[in-house]
Order: C-alpha cells, then sequence, then structure tokens
C-alpha cells in the first residue's frame, strides 16, 4: 500500500530534520531560560535566542532588533494590530483591512470595532486583488492602520504591497501586513515594499509549532506599540514571558534554510503545481480560483464543477487536502474568501486547496493528480 500524500502544507508542514537537530540540545543539556544572566546555563541560552533573532532578520531584511519573538502568527497580528490601535488612538480610531484576510487578522479588528473603533473593509476582484483606487478612497486623516494580507493562505493571490505601501505612506499610516504564508514560499524583503509590521510562524516552513515572530520597524515610520502582555519586560517589554528557546532556535535553522532553499524549492512546485491543477480541470472539470500570474508558488485552490468538496475528499482517503484555511475546517460554512472573490456559495463549497511543501515529490504529485481526476469522474457519472 503506497503511504498517505501530504498536500496540505498551507496548515502547517513537518519539522525539517536539521530543525529538530537544532532544537533537540534545548530540551536537555542547554535547558537554561535566556533571562538568567548570572550563569553559563542563562548566556548560552540567550546567545542562541540572538542568533537565531539575526537570522530571521537576515531572511525579511530587517535589523534583529526588530525581531520580536511570539508563538506564533496569530499572537503577531493581535500584538500588532492591537498594539498600533492603542498607540495612535489619540491620532485616531480608522482601521482598513481586506475581506478575504485571515481570521485573525478580521476577528481581531472585529474586536477592536467592539471598543469604538471603525473598521473598513477593502473588496476584491476576482482575482482576490484589491483596488488601490479603492484604498485611496478610504483613507482620512484618522486612518492609523491598513492590514493588507502579503499572500492568501488559501488562493496563494499575492498583492501588490509595494503600490499598496506607497499609497498608505503618503498618508501618514502604517502599514501592517499577514507575511505568515509568504515566508519561506518566496522572497519577502520588508523594506523593498516598504511594511512596517509583519508576522511569521515557524511551522508554515519548517519549523517547530509555537514558534514565531513579529517584526516591528523602529524608523522611517518608527512603529510604537502597547504591549498586550505584561510581567518581566522581556523582548524590548512587547512581550513578556520565559522565552521558548527551542522553538526560537528551530525558527531560526528553518530561516537559515529558507535563505539557502527557497528560491530553487518555489521553482520546482511552481512547476509540479501547475501541472497537477491542468490535469485536475482538463476538460472542463473545474477552473483554479485566484490570480495565476501572482501567487504562492505551492497553492492552487479549484473550483471542481458538479463536484461539493466533502465529497471528493472522502474519496480520496489516502491524500491529504483541504477546502480552505485549516482555522475554519471544523466549520461548514462556504469559505469567506472564496465568497469575497464573487463565488456563489454552493461554488465555494465545490472547492479544495492543494498545497505542496518541501517535502512533496514529483512522484506524489502525479499520483495524486490521477486519484483526484478519478474521483472527480466517478463523482460525475455521465460528464
Amino acid at each position: 500500500m503506497n503511504p498517505p500524500i501530504y498536500l496540505d502544507h498551507n496548515a502547517t508542514t513537518p519539522v525539517d530534520p536539521r530543525v529538530l537537530e537544532a532544537m533537540l540540545p534545548f530540551f536537555s543539556n542547554e535547558f537554561g531560560n535566556a533571562s538568567s544572566k548570572t550563569h553559563r546555563y542563562g548566556w548560552y541560552a540567550s546567545e542562541a535566542v540572538e542568533i537565531a533573532r539575526g537570522k530571521v532578520a537576515e531572511l525579511i531584511g530587517c535589523e534583529p532588533r526588530e525581531i520580536i519573538f511570539t508563538s506564533g502568527a496569530t499572537e503577531s497580528i493581535n500584538t500588532a494590530i492591537k498594539g498600533i490601535a492603542k498607540t495612535f488612538s489619540s491620532k485616531g480610531r480608522h482601521i482598513i483591512t481586506v475581506s478575504t484576510e485571515h481570521r485573525a487578522v478580521l476577528d481581531t479588528c472585529a474586536d477592536l470595532a467592539e471598543d469604538g473603533y471603525e473598521i473598513s473593509r477593502l473588496q476584491v476582484d476576482r482575482e482576490g486583488r484589491i483596488d488601490t483606487a479603492e484604498l485611496k478612497s478610504l483613507l482620512r486623516a484618522d486612518t492609523i492602520l491598513v492590514a493588507v494580507m502579503l499572500a492568501n493562505n488559501e488562493t496563494g493571490t499575492v498583492q501588490d504591497i509595494a503600490a499598496i505601501s506607497e499609497i498608505v505612506h503618503a498618508n501618514n499610516s502604517i502599514l501592517f501586513s499577514d507575511t505568515t504564508q509568504a515566508i519561506g514560499k518566496m522572497r519577502v524583503d520588508v523594506n523593498d515594499p516598504g511594511i512596517d509590521c509583519c508576522c511569521i510562524s515557524a511551522h508554515k516552513f519548517g519549523g517547530p509549532k509555537g514558534s514565531g515572530a513579529l517584526f516591528v520597524r523602529r524608523k522611517n515610520p518608527r512603529v510604537t506599540l502597547h504591549p498586550l502582555m505584561h510581567g518581566g519586560g522581556h523582548e524590548r517589554g512587547l512581550r513578556s514571558g520565559t522565552l521558548n528557546v527551542p522553538g526560537i532556535a528551530g525558527l531560526g535553522k528553518a530561516a537559515e534554510i529558507a535563505m539557502d532553499e527557497s528560491w530553487e524549492l518555489a521553482g520546482r512546485l511552481s512547476s509540479w503545481r501547475t501541472k497537477l491543477e491542468q490535469y485536475i480541470t482538463e476538460d472542463d472539470r473545474g477552473f483554479v480560483n485566484g490570480c495565476v500570474k501572482n501567487r504562492l508558488p505551492n497553492t492552487t485552490s479549484i473550483l471542481i464543477h458538479g463536484v461539493k468538496a466533502d465529497q471528493l475528499i472522502k474519496q480520496v482517503p489516502g491524500i491529504a487536502i483541504a477546502t480552505g484555511s485549516a482555522c475554519a475546517s471544523a466549520d461548514t460554512k462556504p469559505s469567506h474568501v472564496l465568497q469575497a472573490m464573487g463565488l456563489t456559495e454552493a461554488e465555494a463549497l465545490s472547492c479544495i486547496r492543494i498545497s505542496l511543501g518541501s517535502a512533496t515529490t514529483e512522484e506524489e504529485t502525479f499520483r495524486a493528480r490521477e486519484e483526484i481526476r478519478d474521483a472527480i469522474d466517478r463523482l460525475r457519472p455521465g460528464r
């Protein structure tokens, strides 16, 4: 029997063996608290944290002191959005985001709305991209923050962040970008498009779960956050709590590997992904959602004509694929991302998401596409 094929890397990835090797010492012999300043155990742990901070900073083109370690993207998103909202509330209480953002962003903004902040949502076109003219029309003197995801977790669509940044900064507002899915899959340099804050989650690119980071720009503009967590003043006072040294070491190693290997990996996965989706959608079986020109190299969202996604997934138990975001997998409602792009409820419920990763092989993608297409044909008799 063939082993299961894992094609849900946007949900999570296996820990790279090299990452695990880098983490292991900090669970046993090197177990020190990075905040212990009076002995070797603490010094060694602190040094490991700073080495990792440098590697993460190098990956996204910022200074090490601009990296704050967190438990992952959700915490980073809450820290950034709520921290900016509170710090700059005297300037204004207007925030702009996008209808296709991850729930971590949308729910955080909804929480702020209950506290009197005004939230505007940008709409997207059929490819999932915003209209910069609409962004300009929504900006106001009291707009303190614009939150636009770099790469969508369901469709892979990549926004023109450089153009968005120029518009946002012309209004003297701050730009936060959810870069969770982009890091490790495409080049991300925070200074090139001009991102002021962004988030990283290690488990999306070969690192451990429960480890992440937040980039906070220190100049041009200087972003000041009000901390969500207090007690101890760790991470420049922005994220108090004992540092997860094994997780941080793993994140640093994952960042180092991504620096060396992501370009070649992107080319390989893009080729296999495109062949897979072309084969599945052949003869009007379906079509690809999102922007096929500007998207992540590993991701495809496919609408299957006349077939419910949950029925299709049951037909291929040996293949791990998804209907959308992992964070909404327990929710039977159609994807808010796909509906925002113009799909009907029935169409959204007929979509599958396939996401490849570094452990994916060409043979697996070819076998998966055969099994998925055979399942579609079984569910569409006479077609």
